[in-house]
C-alpha cells in the first residue's frame, strides 16, 4: 500500500549534527568545523549536514563526518531531534543530533564545506554563541548526555585506546568527562566493586615515577554503550 501523502503535508528539510568528543592531555574536547559558506561563514559548527534522499538518518551522519572532517566514527548514539523553527536563518530545519565518541581522536582533515576541522577543549567553548545555529546548545546536551551515561554505562572504558588499563586511567578519564575531583580510593573500590564492569588481566604496568599498577580490562561481553552498570558510579555534587 502506498502512503498518501497530503497536498497541505509540511514538507522540509533534515539535517544531522554529530557532537563528537574525545580526550586530549586530560581535556574533554569537540570536534568542530569552521564553515565555508553561508550562513555563518567562518565561524565554528558541529560536523554535519542535510540528509540525501534515500539516505538513511545515521548513514547521513555518518557521510557528514567523513566529509568534513576525514573522521570515520565506528560507534554513534542518536542524541535527540532540535527545531524545526528558529535555529536556521534559512528556514525551518529539523536536525537530528548524535553523540559520538573517538577515543584516538586523529588529525581531523578539513573537506566538503569544511573550511577547517579541529579538536577545541570544551572549557574553551565559553560563549553561547561561540558556535552556529542552535550548536551550543547541542553541544551542551551531547557533553551531559556523556556525563550521565559514565554513571549507569561502562561508556568510560571507550576513552582507553588500549585494550588494558588502570584504575587510574580510569580515573583521569571520569574526572575529565565531570569536571570535578575524585579520591582516588574510594574511585578504586567503587569500580573494582561494580560486577561485570573489569576484571584483572594478572598484569602490571610500571610508569615512570611509582609503584607497578595493576592491569584491568573489560569484563567479558561488556557493551560499552548499552550494558547498565550495578550498582551505578554516581558523580558528586559540584559544590
Amino acid at each position: 500500500m502506498t502512503l498518501a501523502v497530503p497536498d497541505t503535508a509540511w514538507r522540509m528539510p533534515v539535517a544531522v549534527d554529530a557532537v563528537a568528543l574525545t580526550i586530549f592531555d586530560d581535556r574533554l574536547c569537540a570536534l568542530l568545523v569552521e564553515r565555508g559558506i553561508e550562513p555563518y561563514l567562518g565561524g565554528l559548527a558541529l560536523p554535519g549536514g542535510f540528509v540525501l534522499e534515500g539516505e538513511s538518518i545515521e548513514d547521513a551522519l555518518r557521510r557528514e563526518v567523513a566529509e568534513e572532517t576525514g573522521l570515520r566514527p565506528s560507534r554513534v548514539e542518536q542524541l535527540r531531534s532540535y527545531g524545526p523553527l528558529d535555529r536556521d536563518p534559512r528556514g525551518p530545519v529539523l536536525s537530528v543530533a548524535y553523540l559520538v565518541i573517538l577515543p584516538e581522536g586523529g588529525s581531523p582533515a578539513p573537506g566538503g564545506d569544511a573550511g577547517a576541522a579541529r579538536w577545541v577543549p570544551v572549557d574553551e567553548i565559553d560563549k553561547p554563541a561561540a558556535l552556529a545555529f542552535d550548536h551550543r546548545t547541542i553541544l551542551d546536551d551531547g557533553v551531559e548526555r556523556l556525563r550521565a551515561k559514565l554513571e549507569y554505562s561502562p561508556l568510560a572504558v571507550a576513552f582507553c585506546p588500549d585494550q588494558t588499563f588502570t584504575i587510574a586511567d580510569l580515573h583521569r578519564i571520569y574526572e575529565t568527562v565531570w569536571g570535578v575531583r575524585l579520591d582516588l580510593r574510594n574511585f578504586h573500590r567503587k569500580i573494582t566493586g561494580t560486577t561485570g564492569f573489569v576484571e584483572p588481566t594478572g598484569e602490571t604496568r610500571t610508569p615512570p615515577v611509582g609503584r607497578p599498577a595493576a592491569l584491568y580490562r573489560r569484563a567479558p561481553g561488556l557493551n560499552l554503550w548499552a550494558s547498565v552498570l550495578h550498582p551505578p558510579i554516581m558523580r558528586p555534587a559540584k559544590p
